[in-house]
């Protein structure tokens, strides 16, 4: 899941009438257009050129693919108590208590070493695919060719990401061959991710670690490796340790001047003082805290919007997805699974 290459939202967006180039997995060999591109790929990444045609000519386009990663029509509703069930939920929470129960050393060995309170990394991995249970069926190289070459016109940011998912293709190729795995062995999301934390290739070269010292980075069957990358990446984005995600906030409606404490979006920008100048009540915790606060928004459908003051952890959060709903999951999953290994256990985690 990097801040130039970010994780995606596993929610599956609304279906839009999308025109793919291509009907369902017809391969990518045919077009003379794909080996060009597949020469130009091995001459700027140092590749075998053979060896990325070959690669290439196996992809298949996905029109699914395509249909997934088109967001949902603009005006439909969010709703956080909505999307929080889909994943602070009893399936997840007894699978993230057996997990942790398995890992407590290696858990234990990140945060000590990284700061990363060890429910924020049970909590990533939950909601990314409940503890390896959910790894995605799409073949990676099918994916990323997919959204590489036939990215939906309908995408409000078509270019960009286009761009974003062509680098993604070639960092799997790398990645792919400097390993010696097949590439169109793995298997992972929609967008590409793969493993246990659904990390986009070039995230698992930049982030991804070691963490069994079997000298080698395996995201799909050492758990080692998963709790030590994910703890990894949040250092990378500069976890503070000991400081807490957010904290609850009540309004001064007199004073409260929602444009400018919503402008900054969720980046941590006002202190304070700064807040509570803006009609913003903090608790105590709060008032002494050390570094900036954003009011994070959390619609809920026709209901009043829940809002938490995000530090600059919560932002560190949604580095891995670019979304405040994404980071208040892990948040909550992480806690309810703490909050029942204690239960069950009575060791405080």
């Amino acid at each position: 899941m990097a801040a130039s290459s970010p994780k995606h939202t596993k929610s599956k967006p609304a279906r839009h009438a999308v025109k793919p180039a291509l009907p369902e997995g017809t391969a990518y060999g045919d077009r003379a257009d794909v080996m060009r591109l597949a020469d130009d790929i091995a001459q700027r990444r140092n590749l075998d050129a053979e060896w990325v045609r070959s690669t290439l000519s196996k992809a298949r386009m996905l029109p699914s693919v395509v249909r997934a990663i088109t967001p949902p029509a603009v005006g439909t509703p969010k709703n956080w108590a909505l999307y929080r069930s889909r994943f602070v939920e009893p399936i997840r929470i007894r699978a993230g208590v057996k997990f942790w129960l398995a890992n407590q050393e290696t858990l234990a060995r990140a945060e000590a070493q990284t700061g990363v309170p060890a429910s924020i990394i049970v909590g990533i991995i939950g909601v990314e695919t409940i503890y390896g249970q959910q790894l995605g069926n799409y073949r990676v190289i099918d994916a990323l060719t997919t959204l590489a070459l036939d990215f939906p016109d309908a995408h409000p940011r078509k270019t960009d990401r286009q761009a974003y998912f062509l680098s993604e293709l070639e960092a799997y190729l790398s990645l792919t061959q400097r390993t010696g795995t097949d590439p169109t062995a793995l298997r992972g999301s929609y967008a590409g991710a793969m493993g246990w934390p659904q990390f986009m290739p070039s995230s698992w070269v930049k982030y991804g670690i070691d963490f069994d010292n079997d000298s080698r980075v395996d995201l799909f069957h050492s758990q080692a490796d998963v709790i030590g990358s994910v703890a990894n990446y949040f250092q990378a984005f500069k976890w503070k340790p000991g400081m807490p995600t957010h904290y609850p906030v009540q309004f001064e409606v007199a004073r409260l001047d929602m444009p400018t404490l919503m402008a900054p979006d969720i980046l941590p920008t006002f202190s304070p003082a700064a807040m509570q100048e803006k009609g913003v009540i903090l608790p105590a915790a709060a008032l002494n805290h050390p570094g900036p606060l954003a009011l994070v928004e959390l619609q809920n459908g026709a209901d009043a919007p829940t809002y938490v003051a995000g530090t600059e952890n919560f932002y560190a959060i949604t580095r891995y997805n670019w979304s405040s709903y994404y980071a208040m999951a892990v948040i909550d999953l992480g806690q309810a699974v703490a909050q029942a290994l204690q239960a069950q256990t009575g060791v405080p985690k």
